[in-house]
């Protein structure tokens, strides 16, 4: 069964380490610029959401690659890239529509969410639970319950407003 990051910004506090750890663990330093995910934040609204790559079915980086450099990986079901055809146009960090591929500056090179090759870094070091490695299938059930209970709160806020009247 295909796994793929879900990301509950519910939960996010900001703390940015998921960012941290990543960037330790792909290239050895500590600087959220270099990491596979991002944390977006709206400081007025007190929201944070950490971006990473969806793992698209139909990738439009993968359609995009003038050179077939990006694929998905079998075995984990992930997209993947292979910097030995990779020419750096950047065409896949242009169409991504979360903004989850990147280029690197430094090394000239784009790069994405490779799920840490089955065991993601961010899930483990996330002491929120905001991010999580699950199954494909249950991130729409997860969203359906997530959506169910907001609702049914909703409901029983509007309820009491109303009592209260």
């Amino acid at each position: 069964m295909e796994k793929v990051l879900m990301i509950n910004y519910q939960k996010c506090t900001g703390c940015r380490l998921c960012e941290l750890v990543c960037s330790v663990m792909h290239d050895g330093v500590s600087n959220p610029a270099r990491s596979r995910i991002k944390v977006m934040k709206w400081e007025s609204e007190g929201l944070y959401i950490p971006i990473s790559c969806q793992q698209c079915e139909d990738a439009p980086c993968v359609n995009v690659c003038p050179v077939k450099a990006i694929s998905r990986d079998e075995d984990i079901g992930f997209v993947k890239v292979d910097y030995e055809v990779c020419i750096g146009c950047r065409s896949c960090v242009a169409v991504c529509p979360f903004g989850a591929m990147n280029y690197n500056i430094i090394d000239k090179k784009v790069f994405k969410c490779d799920l840490c090759g089955g065991d993601p870094q961010c899930v483990r070091f996330c002491e929120e639970k905001a991010v999580d490695y699950v199954d494909a299938d249950r991130v729409s059930n997860f969203k359906k319950k997530d959506a169910a209970e907001r609702l049914s709160a909703a409901q029983k806020e509007a309820s009491a407003l109303q009592a209260a009247m």
